[in-house]
C-alpha cells in the first residue's frame, strides 16, 4: 500500500514522500486523525535547532503527540475503527534499571525518524493506547505531554521524602499548568503554589492553593519540594530562585527543556543537601496510567480542554504552514490539526 508522508525538509519547507506499507507485516496501520504541535515541533519548523543537529535530522516528519484510528491489527490486539493514543517512544531492549524513555537505543518519532504527519502510520500494538469512550479526541491528542507530566510526578513520589506539606510549580505554560493539574489529582492532601510571570495565565490554574508572580512572592513562603517546567533563557532564574525557597533535603523535579547550558547556585545546593533530578518523555506504563486516571477522573478533560488552542482542518501543505505559523503566535494552549488526509 503506497502512503504518503509529509516530511520537514528545511525550516518552514514541507515536502510529500511516497512510501510502500507492507499489508504482511506484524505492525499494525493507523490512521492519524488529531495531531498536536509541540514546542519541539516548532523549534523543527523554525530552525531553532544547531545546523548540525538539523543537517543530521532532516528530512523528518514532525509531530509526536497524535491520536488515530486504526486500520487495521494483525495482532488482533485492536479492532479496525478503534481510536487509539499513539505512543511516539519505541524500545528496542529492555534494561533492569533503565526505563525505556531513557535508554539511549531508544527511537523517538520527530526525533531522528518520521513522526505521525503520515497518511497511515505503521506502529507496533504495544505502541498503542485505547482511548476511553467520550474522551474528546482534541484533549485525547496531546496524551503524549501529559503523560511525561504523570512520568515527573510517579519519579516523584518514589524520590521525594514524606513531608509533602507545600509543593511549587515555577511555570505558567501548558507543561506547568499539566503538571500542577495532575499533582493535585495526585497528591490531593498537599498545598499547591504556583509561580510565573503572566498573571492572566496564572488565573487559570483555579485548582491551585495559590498563584504568585515570580516577582512577588511572600517572604515567608517556603516548600517542601518543587519543579521547574519553565524551561529556556528563564529556566536558570527558576532554579535559583526554587533553590532560594525550598526546605532542606528537598526535592526539585527539571522539566524545562533548555537548548543551551543554564547556570545554577551548586553552593546552596551543597548547603542544602537538595536531590535534582530530571524527567523527559515517558513510557508504555506512563501513557496507561494518565489514560486511568481520564477514566477515573472525567473532569480532568474539562481542564485540559481549556488549553486546547486553535484547531486547524488540515488537507493540505499550506494547511499545515498556517497551522504551524499560528501556533508560534500564540501565547497559550496547545495547537491541534485535524489531519483531514
Amino acid at each position: 500500500m503506497l502512503n504518503t508522508v509529509y516530511q520537514l525538509v528545511a525550516p518552514r519547507k514541507f515536502e510529500i514522500v511516497y512510501q510502500n506499507i507492507s499489508l504482511q507485516g506484524q505492525d499494525a496501520i493507523v490512521r492519524p486523525t488529531h495531531l498536536s504541535i509541540c514546542n519541539a515541533d516548532q523549534r523543527y519548523y523554525q530552525g531553532l535547532r544547531e545546523a548540525k543537529v538539523l543537517q543530521q535530522k532532516l528530512p523528518m516528519a514532525l509531530i509526536h503527540e497524535a491520536v488515530g484510528t486504526v486500520v487495521c491489527d494483525p495482532s488482533g490486539t485492536f479492532k479496525p475503527g478503534e481510536q487509539v493514543v499513539m505512543i511516539p517512544n519505541i524500545p528496542v531492549e529492555e534494561d533492569e534499571f533503565i526505563a525505556e524513555n531513557y535508554l539511549r537505543s531508544s527511537r523517538f518519532r520527530a526525533s531522528g525518524f518520521d513522526g505521525f504527519m503520515q497518511e497511515y502510520v505503521t506502529i507496533q500494538p504495544d505502541r498503542l493506547v485505547r482511548i476511553p469512550e467520550g474522551v474528546d479526541k482534541t484533549v485525547a491528542a496531546f496524551t503524549e505531554i501529559v503523560s511525561v507530566s504523570v512520568h515527573a510526578l510517579s519519579r516523584f513520589d518514589r524520590i521525594a521524602h514524606d513531608r509533602r506539606r507545600q509543593v511549587g510549580i515555577w511555570g505558567d505554560g501548558n507543561l506547568g499548568y499539566i503538571t500542577a493539574l495532575f499533582f493535585k489529582y495526585m497528591f490531593p492532601d498537599t498545598k499547591l503554589y504556583i509561580f510565573g510571570i503572566n498573571r492572566e495565565k496564572l488565573s487559570d490554574f483555579t485548582f491551585a492553593d495559590a498563584v504568585f508572580t515570580v516577582e512577588h512572592i511572600p517572604d515567608d513562603l517556603y516548600l517542601d519540594h518543587a519543579f521547574e517546567c519553565v524551561g529556556g533563557a528563564g529556566s536558570g532564574k527558576a532554579i535559583d530562585q526554587i533553590i532560594d525557597r525550598i526546605q532542606p533535603e528537598g526535592t526539585i523535579s527539571i522539566l524545562g527543556v533548555s537548548e543551551y547550558p543554564v547556570s545554577i547556585n551548586t553552593r546552596m545546593i551543597l548547603e542544602k543537601g537538595l536531590k535534582i533530578f530530571g524527567s523527559s518523555r515517558s513510557g508504555r506504563m506512563d501513557f496507561d496510567r494518565t489514560v486511568l486516571l481520564f477514566e477515573k477522573h472525567p473532569e480532568i478533560l474539562n481542564y485540559l480542554s481549556n488549553i486546547v488552542g486553535g484547531v486547524f482542518p488540515v488537507r493540505s501543505i499550506s494547511d499545515m504552514k498556517r497551522a504551524f505559523e499560528a501556533d508560534i503566535q500564540k501565547s497559550f494552549g496547545k495547537t491541534i490539526m485535524l489531519w483531514e488526509k
